[in-house]
């Protein structure tokens, strides 16, 4: 079983695994249009993270973890519940850096989801972002722990790091 991470589960997994490897999915973006009330943020004060959406010809660079067959029913068990903020399961065509592919699964959430905040600007989101903190830390973290790994991956995102930069721009204003 391979299991596919765009966001925390790129620098935190949290479950075992046999391998890892950069991958990417075809057809699908990352975006900050999920809130988070039970990790970057609290219910009525919801933190930003990131969920996927449909873009036909566009790719999402992630991490691909191989699971071993005798694990993968409690790997599942244990992302249903930290995933469980408004995210499914979902197959996809995994496609690794030397060309190989095979299918694998990824927790998206979309807009038939209580949690969903959808699409806002960069701006609003930066703002929300900078403001919400949750029981796994302050949400502005999870932006910087994010375009970090993406960055040591080589991945080209812009919306990611057009947030990450608006967050370092209101630091520095607040200092």
């Amino acid at each position: 079983m391979w299991i596919f991470g765009y966001g925390s589960l790129i620098w935190n997994p949290g479950f075992p695994f046999v391998s890892r490897q950069p991958a990417r999915i075809e057809g699908w973006v990352r975006r900050f249009w999920q809130g988070s009330t039970d990790h970057r943020g609290l219910p009525g004060a919801p933190g930003r993270v990131v969920t996927l959406t449909r873009s036909p010809g566009a790719g999402c660079m992630g991490m691909a973890y191989q699971c071993a067959g005798k694990e993968a029913e409690n790997i599942l068990k244990v992302l249903d519940i930290r995933e469980k903020g408004g995210y499914h399961r979902e197959d996809v065509r995994l496609i690794f850096q030397d060309g190989s592919a095979t299918d694998g699964i990824v927790y998206m959430a979309g807009p038939d989801n209580s949690d969903y905040l959808g699409e806002a600007s960069t701006s609003d989101i930066a703002a929300q972002v900078n403001s919400a903190r949750g029981p796994s830390g302050p949400n502005s973290e999870y932006v910087r722990q994010l375009a970090n790994a993406l960055r040591s991956m080589g991945a080209d995102e812009p919306h990611l790091y057009e947030v990450e930069q608006m967050l370092a721009d209101e630091v520095a204003e607040e200092a």
